[in-house]
């Protein structure tokens, strides 16, 4: 079965039906993160044995017969501006460099609730203030579609790991369009939930 041709719906259906298995899913995206993340800089942090420690608690959840939310197991990154207990929380900016969240933001609650497995933390402009995801700490997230062009910003991270099928889900920002530039400099739907 190619991964990559399935939509985050398609494979939480694979998994629901244990055709594949969240750990698969989520060792698939892993690599491709881990292959493309040099030359795109989408990602500020990569979760890897978070990420597979979440994705065998839903196997093993699904092994007993539960009962499990529509998107259980399937891979999702979260913008370096949303907290993730333990983890760096830097905004992309060097002032918080150190800084490692002390709770899990409420929308990221939400989706380990939910059981999407949290793949890492997306590049963005510095403290979500700017339209081209150049002014970070790391650096300018590169267009999967051409790295000599913008991503766009604030998001731009989140959606460079969509349009280069690093991760099938990506939660990013949005006050000024932070989230719809990028999605249209990228080339990926950006669906919002009320």
């Amino acid at each position: 079965m190619n991964i990559d041709h399935l939509s985050a719906l398609e494979l939480a259906r694979h998994i629901a039906a244990r055709d594949l298995s969240s750990r698969e899913v989520t060792t698939h995206f892993l690599s491709r993160c881990h292959a493309v993340n040099e030359r795109l800089n989408a990602f500020t942090a990569i979760f890897d044995e978070r990420a597979l420690s979440e994705a065998d608690d839903v196997d093993a959840r699904l092994s007993r017969g539960e009962r499990l939310s529509p998107l259980a197991g399937v891979p999702v990154a979260v913008k370096d501006v949303l907290c993730v207990q333990g983890e760096l929380t830097t905004c992309c900016s060097k002032i918080l460099a150190n800084h490692r969240a002390s709770y899990t933001a409420t929308a990221v609650e939400h989706l380990q609730t939910a059981g999407l497995v949290v793949l890492g933390k997306t590049n963005m402009d510095e403290f979500a203030m700017g339209g081209s995801t150049e002014t970070g700490v790391f650096g300018p997230s590169r267009n999967p579609w051409d790295v000599d062009r913008t991503a766009g910003g604030s998001s731009g991270g989140a959606a460079v790991v969509l349009s280069a099928g690093m991760c099938p889900l990506s939660i990013g920002s949005d006050t000024g369009g932070s989230v719809r530039q990028p999605a249209a400099f990228c080339g990926v739907l950006v669906p919002f939930l009320d």
